[in-house]
C-alpha cells in the first residue's frame, strides 16, 4: 500500500505545483503516528487559489479513481483533503505560520519532491 500512497503524494504535489502553490512540503509520518503515512503541505496566496489548488488535487486524483475519505475547510483559510494514507493541507500563509505543522511533525522524514516540480 505504501507505493500507492506515494503515487497519491506525487499526483498531489504535481497538482499543487500546476496551480502555483508555494512552499510545498511532504513529510513521511507513518513511522511515528497511526493517523496517516504522509502529509502534503502547501501555501496559497488567495482564497481563489486556495480553492483552485484543492479542486485540482481532487480532480487529478479522481481521474485515477481515488476519492478523498474526508474534506474539511472548504470555506476557510485551510483546506484539508484526507486520502487516508495521505493528508493534503492547503493553507493561507498566516494559517500555516500559526499551526506550524512542519514543526509539529519534525520527527517525520522530509521527502525530496524536486523531481515532481516544474522547473521555471
Amino acid at each position: 500500500m505504501e507505493n500507492n500512497y506515494f503515487e497519491i503524494v506525487k499526483t498531489a504535489v504535481k497538482a499543487i505545483d500546476s496551480k502555483r502553490g508555494q512552499d510545498i512540503e511532504v513529510i513521511k509520518v507513518g513511522d511515528i503516528t497511526v493517523l496517516t503515512d504522509y502529509f502534503v503541505i502547501a501555501t496559497a496566496t488567495s482564497n481563489t487559489q486556495l480553492k483552485a489548488i484543492a479542486d485540482e488535487v481532487e480532480y487529478k486524483l479522481s481521474e485515477q479513481g481515488i476519492e478523498p475519505h474526508h474534506v474539511e475547510g472548504r470555506t476557510s483559510e485551510w483546506i484539508c483533503l484526507d486520502y487516508t494514507g495521505v493528508v493534503v493541507h492547503i493553507f493561507y500563509s498566516n494559517q500555516r505560520d500559526f499551526y506550524q505543522l512542519e514543526r509539529l511533525w519534525e520527527d517525520g522524514e522530509k521527502i525530496d519532491i524536486d523531481e515532481f516540480l516544474v522547473k521555471e
